[in-house]
């Protein structure tokens, strides 16, 4: 232990005898894939919510008081929290936060993961912590996304002692590999067949700007796809985006489950999620004359 930086925020200045914060080291902060994985954690909570009319654009700030992370558990697990809408108080927060929280623990108890939060830590806008919740949430519910792997950030950890400031920094890993994060572990009959595939599967990266992929919808359900709903020559990355999207609500529509690929991941020619793609249509419309 050696005695607190001179970066120390001056709110931490305040801390009883023996009392500890955490923060992340601001050179942690500035790293290209810890912003990612902020990013990629904000978009996937505003996806989950734009029907709520809910925009989050900070998460320490949006999230502590519970009620962004209510509306997200309640989205996500299809179920109906008994807690207070509106709450003000720090003590209505924090129950609320306890409600929440349990919720979440009695769904991630049975994998046997870590818990690495707390009301407190959560409340007090603690962003490791609040990090390490999102990131459980979305392994657990198999979010459409990509986290960015091996991000790990240098923490500040502030104790007050005999009325002195004193600091230690730790490491605290957020995520690992995709594999292990979002249960690709759990192998499937793609897997094998990737594994096994000649280098010449190259040649899906003729879908990659999703044009193929909406017209092959059309024949496979029978209907013509209106040429004004997808760009046909698509130019830039957010067309062929918008194009692989549509392609997907095709395919939910009809009647397959929401592809694990992200439509970014396909149009920067990701082979294994555009095979997974191309494969979950094959194993649908194989038998189909």
């Amino acid at each position: 232990m050696s005695p607190a930086l001179a970066d120390v925020h001056p709110e931490d200045t305040q801390l009883e005898e023996n009392e500890e914060r955490t923060m992340i080291d601001p050179t942690s902060k500035e790293d290209p894939k810890f912003k990612e994985l902020v990013k990629v954690l904000l978009d996937w909570i505003n996806d989950v919510l734009v029907e709520e009319r809910i925009i989050v654009k900070q998460l320490e700030e949006d999230l502590y008081d519970g009620q962004v992370l209510q509306k997200l558990l309640e989205k996500l697990a299809g179920c109906k929290l008994n807690v207070a809408e509106v709450t003000q108080s720090e003590i209505g927060q924090k129950q609320k936060l306890q409600t929440v929280l349990e919720a979440v623990h009695d769904l991630l108890r049975p994998r046997g993961w870590a818990l690495r939060w707390s009301v407190d830590s959560i409340h007090g806008k603690n962003l490791v912590a609040i990090l390490h919740l999102l990131v459980s949430l979305a392994m657990h519910f198999r979010a459409p996304i990509r986290l960015p792997e091996h991000v790990t950030v240098q923490v500040v950890v502030v104790r007050k002692r005999e009325g002195l400031l004193h600091s230690s920094h730790i490491s605290e890993e957020l995520t690992t590999t995709t594999e292990m994060m979002m249960g690709r572990f759990e192998r499937d009959a793609f897997d094998t067949l990737f594994d096994h595939a000649p280098d010449k599967l190259s040649v899906v990266k003729k879908f990659a700007d999703g044009v193929y992929l909406v017209l092959l919808m059309g024949l496979l359900e029978d209907y013509f796809v209106p040429l004004h709903n997808f760009y046909l020559t698509p130019e830039s990355f957010d067309q062929k985006v918008h194009n692989v999207s549509f392609a997907f609500e095709l395919m939910l529509d009809g009647g397959l489950k929401k592809p694990k690929a992200r439509p970014e991941d396909v149009v920067n020619l990701d082979l294994k999620s555009t095979l997974r793609v191309l494969y979950n249509l094959f194993t649908k419309y194989k038998n189909v004359e």
